[in-house]
């Protein structure tokens, strides 16, 4: 009898361990998905490391009642090492001093200082200025507009900000770019968004011209009433019905932007294509994360600097219950990543600045 129930035991357990295995792979792949086609389902990549932990889980408790079985969840992290790589990175040495290039992309939240500080133009540039960066990619720039580029204009050289934001727009996005590198020209790529855009920067390094792409790819548009009811949700303060109720709505939120994500990273993508001749290093808030659409979509061709020399989860976007990477710095094949991490350390925006060094090498 014993016997015959804890076989029963065991075969529910492989059961489950074949379904979050599979679930692992599912989503863990999702960002191969067209939005639009599959809109939900392209949003699944933000669960990625919930399921992640469960087939970890599974794994344990496999080996624990009956080891030969463990195969199920291992195969599964052999199969999405892909996906479990470019979210979880684990490269523990690495030095820039060899670097010749240093590159920051941060979201400063209009300097608002993240509800911490008044303004934190102040403290932003005092941490810009300690990181000895060659280019800052700025996203949200916006605030006490000529304060910002004249305290810009003592820290670097070379300065542009541009608006995003289209007439139809109440509110202004400026989008910051400041380097030591001479800048030859920027080009707007263009694509259709009221408040969002992507500028391309074309610098000059010694004899190489060298192309910059600062991105401020589609908000996710949720209001800090939704933002407040998910995170009431997760706390367990809201009854089942609102909760699932609240959840639906979120949900075809996030769908919504992704969906108006997708055409602009595949224009972002087409940009670099037709631009391969030049070193190019692609930056900014993409609004999505490692597993994504977006983020897929963008990355091909080019390197991914936190997936390649980064440690961690590397969590960018900080507002509670939205923990998420969604900044992002990648390279053709011109450079080679040194190090990358994202700085926690700075609480001067509702994101965390994403700060990788690179090699520049003779590819091109």
């Amino acid at each position: 009898m014993l016997s015959s129930i804890k076989n029963i035991l065991v075969n529910v357990l492989t059961l489950i361990a074949v379904v979050v295995g599979v679930a692992v792979v599912a989503v863990g792949y999702s960002d191969r998905l067209h939005p639009s086609v599959h809109p939900i389902v392209a949003c699944a990549g933000m669960a990625f490391l919930a399921v992640l932990v469960l087939n970890v889980a599974m794994f344990l408790v496999m080996l624990s009642v009956r080891w030969r079985r463990a195969w199920i969840p291992l195969a599964a992290f052999v199969i999405a090492y892909t996906p479990i790589h470019t979210i979880l990175p684990l490269h523990f040495d690495g030095s820039d001093e060899d670097a010749d290039l240093r590159i920051i992309t941060y979201n400063v939240c209009g300097y608002g200082g993240n509800f911490k500080y008044d303004y934190a133009l102040d403290t932003i540039a005092e941490y810009i200025m300690a990181q000895n960066a060659d280019i800052v990619c700025i996203q949200e720039e916006q605030g006490t507009k000529h304060k910002a580029e004249e305290r810009w204009e003592q820290l670097y050289p070379y300065n542009d900000t541009t608006c995003l934001s289209s007439p139809a727009c109440k509110t202004k996005n400026i989008i910051g770019f400041h380097t030591r590198l001479p800048i030859i020209k920027k080009e707007r790529i263009e694509y259709e968004s009221v408040a969002n855009g992507s500028l391309a920067y074309f610098l000059l390094r010694g004899n190489d011209t060298i192309i910059v792409i600062n991105n401020h790819l589609e908000s996710t548009h949720l209001s800090e009433h939704e933002r407040t009811q998910y995170r009431e949700i997760l706390k367990g303060n809201k009854d089942r019905h609102s909760a699932e109720e609240g959840l639906l709505t979120l949900m075809g939120r996030l769908a919504q932007s992704t969906v108006l994500r997708a055409p602009e990273a595949e224009v972002v993508h087409s940009y670099v294509e037709a631009h391969r001749q030049y070193p190019i290093i692609v930056c900014g808030d993409f609004n999505d994360t490692p597993i994504s659409y977006t983020r897929q979509t963008v990355a091909q061709g080019l390197t991914d600097c936190f997936a390649e020399v980064g440690c961690g989860l590397g969590l960018s976007y900080n507002r509670k219950g939205f923990n998420f990477r969604i900044d992002h710095i990648l390279c053709s094949q011109h450079f080679t990543p040194v190090k990358c991490k994202v700085d926690a350390k700075i609480d001067a925006s509702d994101h965390f600045p994403m700060i990788c060094s690179m090699k520049m090498g003779n590819k091109h």
